[in-house]
């Protein structure tokens, strides 16, 4: 669990973190460079699920040596089946990560929701729907495992 006072917004005790798969956690079939060393760290504090309809059907090579769970959901209604993730973890306890627009209600329900510009850029809902947007996935997970900066960019 990470403990996060953010000063106007209030006090989470996060235990869960969900990610998209392909373009933020992952660009071109490869996981980004120093997203594993991250989750590895996190993964000490979070359970971590990656939550992905496997379109290139890859999920389970690009994620197998990572200490994440792998939920495959259907490739429509994206968008509503990631937000069932979410909820079921409790939104007050979960932090999302995302960057498409099959991310929006998942980032917007979460007590935190991160957007990432990366690679594939954003979709405008999905940016609007987050609580913070930043440039790559490395610095939203650098976010959660230094979370004074989430505290200093979030607080009113």
């Amino acid at each position: 669990m990470i403990d996060i006072a953010i000063s106007g917004m209030g006090n989470y005790e996060v235990e869960h973190l969900v990610l998209d798969l392909n373009g933020t956690i992952a660009l071109d079939g490869r996981i980004i460079e120093g997203v594993g060393e991250r989750l590895e760290k996190l993964s000490q504090k979070l359970d971590i699920t990656v939550v992905t309809a496997d379109s290139n059907k890859n999920a389970a090579r690009l994620l197998g040596d990572l200490p994440v769970t792998i939920f495959i959901i259907k490739e429509t209604q994206e968008n509503d089946q990631k937000l069932g993730v979410v909820l079921g973890k409790g939104k007050d306890r979960t932090v999302s990560i995302g960057n498409g627009r099959n991310d929006v209600s998942m980032l917007r329900e979460s007590a935190i929701g991160i957007c990432v510009l990366g690679g594939e850029g954003a979709s405008a809902e999905a940016m609007v729907a987050s609580n913070l947007v930043v440039p790559t996935i490395n610095d939203a997970l650098d976010l959660l495992l230094k979370t004074h900066r989430l505290r200093v960019s979030l607080r009113r």
